[in-house]
């Protein structure tokens, strides 16, 4: 078991810590992918918020990085849970095309859940 919870956390880290360097370093592509209308709705607002977009990827990087660190693990899973579950949602019902993909980050979120279970036990007791 805690091999598997060292593997789970290293890949969400590798997950999140990607996809926060390549957002704040520009790293992606100047080509955005086709998107229907929904998806390019739902992106405009995200946009237009202009705070909204680095907010996440702020939270993505430092999740990521408290990931790293198996003491703040359980933290960060609280912290980045959020975030998964609606790119999750995002994609179940905007842009199906990534969901395997996107179920198996909630999937992994939900496993470092059930391995940390013991340390959230103090948060939710009398």
């Amino acid at each position: 078991m805690k091999i598997a919870v060292i593997v789970v956390r290293v890949l969400l880290a590798a997950m999140y810590l990607f996809a926060s360097v390549s957002f704040f370093f520009n790293l992606m592509p100047k080509e955005m992918p086709a998107m229907s209308a929904a998806q390019t709705t739902f992106m405009s607002g995200v946009m237009a918020s202009v705070y909204l977009m680095p907010l996440i990827k702020a939270t993505e990087l430092i999740s990521g990085i408290l990931l790293l660190i198996n003491r703040t693990a359980p933290l960060a899973a609280v912290i980045i849970f959020p975030v998964t579950l609606n790119i999750f949602l995002y994609h179940a019902f905007l842009g199906p095309k990534d969901l395997p993909m996107v179920s198996a980050m909630l999937l992994l979120n939900l496993f470092l859940f059930y391995a940390y279970r013991a340390r959230y036990l103090h948060i939710v007791s009398k």
